[in-house]
């Protein structure tokens, strides 16, 4: 990976009084909020070590820019589609705001080097930024990397030890990114080069469940779902809601019960010659499209996306919504078949993975 510091904007954290509602709104009036004086420039170029505490848990990153090339040419893998509309969004909201907000999440094989480098940069230092979010508990830290030779040492040391990465969160941002080079190199050279990314190792990562609801049933009678469904799972009733305990287990509530789904053998084999079985794959054939009628599950208004963080009474107030709804919950991808699927320049099916840590609009800036 090529990666190269950046002169970051950054927040004035002494005229912010709520962390959550200014990050939480600057990614659309990012350009008001500068005017304003809420953010000011970094003095030099620099690459950020990021460090997010978290319910218990420590993630530590880094923050830089990496050089497009690294995408187009394949070496930054991806696992989803991207849509036209939505990159025209990306693009419009960058004229907007002449900048980058928010990094591409994209990750890593741990190296060791890697992680000794970061822990000895941040090692008796005071951070730069420190930024606690009260809604989720989480607190945000930055140290600042601006000496040459440090600069040096961790671009050589992603440049021999990480010849790809993935991305686990950012897919459109990355292509938009693409995107804007392309168009812009006759007239500006490369400016728009190097796009905002940060980098954390597997290790660091969680791979969060992303669940299902489906308002409607597709005009079947309640124990006409139920048998169908029979003929491709074996079914348990459960006396009080849970999560799925294992790869090709759901967890479904239907009419105010809650069911243990376990794939039939018959089903697995049908996609046995696959990079991974994936549970929202066989999920979207097998039941959504099938049965239900859903032959496009990132667009059908039927279909709701719930994140697994979100817990289970959201769950079910989802469903509450309408009649006769369902829902799926389903266990999260886990990394070897996330993996798979992108080595083999093949597609998740929408909303499969939630990520954490997450990263946040606005607390580091590229303005190209």
């Amino acid at each position: 990976m090529k990666i190269q510091p950046f002169q970051a904007i950054y927040p004035r954290l002494e005229f912010i009084a709520s962390s959550d509602s200014f990050f939480g709104t600057v990614k659309k009036e990012y350009p008001e909020f500068k005017e304003s004086g809420f953010f000011h420039k970094a003095a030099q170029e620099g690459i950020y070590i990021y460090q997010i505490q978290k319910e218990g848990r420590t993630y530590l990153g880094v923050v830089c820019t990496s050089d497009i090339e690294d995408y187009t040419e394949g070496k930054i893998l991806k696992h989803e589609n991207t849509l036209p509309t939505l990159e025209q969004t990306q693009l419009q909201l960058f004229f907007k705001r002449r900048a980058a907000v928010k990094p591409v999440l994209l990750t890593y094989p741990r190296v060791s080097k890697i992680d000794n480098w970061l822990k000895s940069q941040i090692k008796n230092r005071k951070p730069i930024l420190e930024i606690t979010f009260e809604e989720e508990q989480a607190i945000h830290k930055f140290w600042e990397v601006c000496d040459g030779s440090k600069l040096m040492e961790i671009q050589s040391l992603f440049g021999k030890y990480v010849p790809k990465s993935y991305i686990a969160d950012g897919h459109h941002r990355s292509s938009t990114a693409a995107l804007l080079h392309k168009k812009m190199k006759k007239k500006e050279g490369d400016k728009y080069r190097y796009f905002l990314t940060s980098f954390f190792s597997f290790e660091e990562l969680e791979i969060l469940e992303f669940n299902r609801v489906v308002h409607g049933i597709n005009n079947l009678e309640p124990e006409v779902f139920m048998a169908h469904l029979s003929r491709l799972f074996s079914i348990k009733f459960l006396k009080k809601p849970t999560k799925p305990k294992e790869k090709n287990e759901l967890v479904m509530f239907f009419n105010k019960n809650w069911y243990r789904l376990k794939w039939k053998k018959k089903v697995l084999n049908q996609y046995k010659k696959e990079p991974a079985i994936l549970d929202a794959n066989l999920l979207n054939d097998m039941v959504l499209s099938n049965l239900l009628g859903i032959e496009d599950a990132r667009n059908d208004k039927r279909i709701k996306y719930v994140e697994g963080p979100k817990g289970l009474d959201f769950f079910e107030k989802v469903i509450s919504e309408k009649p006769l709804s369902v829902g799926f919950l389903l266990p999260p991808v886990v990394m070897e078949d996330f993996l798979a699927i992108a080595d083999a320049s093949q597609i998740m099916p929408p909303k499969s993975t939630w990520f954490e840590p997450r990263m946040k609009n606005g607390v580091l800036v590229h303005e190209p």
